[in-house]
This record gives structure tokens, sequence and C-alpha cells, in this order.
């Protein structure tokens, strides 16, 4: 998989360990498919198992950007090189790197937090202990001075011309009731789970709940319905997103996903050893949902959708009792958080863009 001389493109190697679930390829996946279709790079995406692209891309081996074994990357390095959330590259590679005439861009990119760090942190250098190379510190995130969302140029078209009837038509979902509240559930295993079926099952509204890579059949329950789809591809994911009233996502993509498609979202962080996860929930609550954000549409009986929201998502993150109900009230309100939050995050170039920008003063 040698690159192949150009004098004005640039070639990228980025570099990806699958640890477990879809989030690391699928992160990486969609950068080097941006790179390559909107800023003309070249790109050899190495993963150690290519397995995760036949669901997330079927397809990929015909596109843009080439995939390899990262076994296969030896000695013959990019311009610029990314690291994936802090693999480790091959030593013969790193040597190759310190030979060329120009050493190459070489980045780490991080994973995505809301903590106060993030911004004072992105760019960061941290010289080679022994070689002439220098690595760059690349930080995801939610506010200026950060490497901002991945998003790619089209997203916004794609989403004007979506059709969620057609899109509900093809999965075999019922067409939407009047008063129908659907949401997708995509989460990490959950012991509140049950207790949210239940709440579903006794709500005074229709649920209907699609679960993307469902095992189970579908079944209906009280006033709860629910259809597995199968596993999704990420354009089709966004769809998804995009028919529901209310998202549960996971990870890093998908909860990243939610926040485009501007609908009310609840977010399941990766689960970590001694709550861990926690704080970078906390870091994104405290960010996302701020008192003063509080509108003069809510009513009353809704109570404040801030101290909502961050109780419903704590509790379905594993600290405190799930209550569905005040949530539901103020899902309303939410709907229009999650719009004024959009045009936030559109404040910063997407990750991409601010990535080329940032690779080519250093070339």
């Amino acid at each position: 998989m040698n690159h192949a001389t150009s004098p004005t493109g640039i070639f990228c190697d980025i570099f990806c360990v699958v640890i477990d679930n879809y989030g690391d390829a699928a992160v990486c996946w969609r950068l080097a498919r941006q790179l390559a279709l909107e800023h003309g790079w070249q790109v050899r995406l190495w993963i150690d198992d290519p397995s995760p692209l036949y669901r997330l891309a079927p397809g990929f081996q015909n596109g843009p950007v080439k995939v390899g074994v990262w076994s296969d990357a030896l000695d013959d390095p990019a311009d610029v090189v990314i690291e994936a959330f802090g693999c480790e590259l091959p030593a013969s590679y790193v040597a190759a790197m310190a030979k060329r005439p120009r050493p190459p861009v070489w980045l780490n990119l991080e994973y995505l937090s809301a903590e106060p760090w993030v911004a004072g942190c992105h760019g960061m250098t941290s010289p080679h202990p022994s070689l002439p190379l220098v690595k760059y510190f690349f930080f995801p995130g939610f506010e200026p001075g950060t490497g901002g969302l991945l998003r790619e140029r089209d997203y916004e078209a794609r989403r004007e011309a979506f059709d969620a009837n057609v899109f509900r038509s093809e999965f075999g979902v019922p067409q939407r009731l009047p008063d129908e509240l659907t949401i997708s559930l995509f989460s990490y295993p959950n012991a509140a789970l049950p207790r949210l079926l239940d709440a579903w099952a006794s709500a005074r509204q229709p649920v209907r709940l699609l679960i993307p890579g469902g095992t189970d059949a579908a079944f209906t329950k009280g006033n709860l319905s629910c259809h597995p789809l199968p596993f999704l591809t990420q354009l089709r994911y966004d769809e998804l997103l995009w028919t529901c009233d209310l998202n549960f996502v996971r990870g890093e993509d998908s909860f990243v996903r939610a926040q485009w498609a501007a609908k009310p979202f609840v977010w399941h962080t990766y689960p970590q050893a001694n709550q861990v996860h926690l704080v970078k929930l906390r870091a994104f609550l405290g960010l996302a949902f701020t008192p003063q954000e509080e509108t003069t549409a809510l009513d009353s009986t809704n109570g404040t959708y801030t101290a909502t929201t961050t109780t419903f998502w704590r509790a379905w993150n594993g600290d405190g009792e799930l209550d569905w109900s005040p949530f539901s009230a103020a899902l309303p309100a939410l709907l229009q958080h999650a719009r004024r939050w959009k045009s936030h995050l559109l404040e910063t170039p997407d990750l991409a863009f601010g990535l080329v920008q940032f690779c080519r003063q250093r070339l």
C-alpha cells in the first residue's frame, strides 16, 4: 500500500486500535472519509481489526480511503500521521518518520470531553525522547479553542431531503400516530432499562421504541411498541436520529451525531472503573445545560429542564433512581434547547476542517 508521489496532495496515515464496541473505528472512519472527500487528502487507515467497518460502512474497500491491516504499516510514513486515542505506533514506522527529510505532522487525536482543561491542552506538544519528532495533542471539543466536532459538509442537505415516513416504511415501522413519542435506544447494558420500559408501557401516550442492531423480537406491552432494526450504517443511523423525538445514545460517535440532529437525547457514557465516566458526564452537563438557559416557555408543571436532565442522565448512568415522568414533561423545552445548542456548536469549525488548517500551518 505504498503511496505515490503527488506535487499538491497531502498524504495522511490514521492508526486505529479497536478496543471494544464500534466507537474507535467509527470516529476514525468518519474522519478518514471526510479528509479524503472534502479536503482532497490521500488517506490510509491502518486498523488492527477492520471487521467493524463491514457493518459501519459496507463497501469501504471501494471508497476513497485505503484501509490496511495495522501490521503492514512499516516504513512508508505519510505527511500527516494521526494516532487515534493514544494508540502506540509501530516502532519501525516511528523510526521511518524520523528519517524523512521533513518530519511528518504527528497528531494524537484524543477522546472527546467537555472537561475545562481540554482547551488549554489542545495543540500542546510532546517531543520524542530520542528522535527529532514532535507529537501534537489534538482534542475534539464543544468550545472555541478546541478541535471541534466531526460534521460533514452535506449534513444539512441530507437532513433537508430526508423523509421520516419513507424511513419508517423501509424498516417496517408503522406510520406515526398523532400523539406518538418515537424513541431510539442505543446504549450499553443498563440495569435501569427494565424500569424505563415499564414506565413507557404505562405512559399516557403511545411510545414507539426503535432499537438499531436489536436481536429480540418486536413486542407490545401496554402503550409501548418495540421494534428492533438491523445494524445501521453511519449514514442510516443519522436518519434514525432525525426520525425520533428522543434518542438514547452512547460512547462518542453517536453522542456527537445526536447533538447535530438537534433532538432531545440521553447520553450513556462508556462505563469505567471507579465511576470515572461520571466526571465526563458532569462536565458535559455543566457546559451544555446551565440554569441561565432556562426559557420562559417552561410552565410550572415542567419545572427546570436543566435540573431534570441532570437527574435523569445521572440515573441512566447508574447514579440515582430513574424517574421518567418529570423528564418526559420537559421534552418540549429540551427540543428548543437542542436547537440552541446545535447553533452554539456551529460557531466552532468542524473537526476535520480544523485539523486540516492545523496541519497546513506546520507542513
